[in-house]
């Protein structure tokens, strides 16, 4: 599957808890943290009778990384934090993560540019370690 332009995508061979208890450990060996978690499928299956593969957003936050953003643009907050959503694909699990130069485009505002780069870095260094771990 390729990369929809707004997000990076790791394939990994791994359960679907083992990958969300990777991709939690290697975003905060990049220095985010995790302050939401969303389990779609729990969520849709309970409001809605929905059933789907398993599915987690995790709402990932690097301080710094966030300060420097708000302080060249108050209103980035809307496009905070770096979604990263972790889902079962077929026999392994897809990792994806938002696209952090997506800030620069829909804001129109080049002072992100160094912020959006340190991010996307960082959360290709988490895709790399997550896929290496199960390679």
């Amino acid at each position: 599957m390729p990369d929809p332009s707004y997000g990076r995508t790791a394939h990994v061979a791994a359960d679907f808890a083992t990958a969300v208890a990777a991709v939690r450990e290697e975003l905060s060996a990049q220095g985010f943290g995790v302050l939401t978690e969303i389990d779609v499928q729990g969520t849709l299956k309970a409001k809605l009778g929905h059933d789907m593969e398993d599915y987690v957003i995790l709402g990932a936050c690097s301080p710094p990384l966030a300060r420097r953003a708000l302080e060249a643009d108050r209103s980035v907050g809307l496009l905070l934090p770096c979604n990263v959503v972790v889902r079962v694909d077929g026999d392994g699990v897809l990792v994806q993560a938002v696209e952090p130069n997506m800030l620069v485009t829909l804001t129109g505002d080049g002072a992100l540019a160094a912020v959006a780069e340190e991010a996307a870095g960082r959360l290709d260094a988490v895709l790399a370690a997550v896929q290496d771990r199960f390679a």
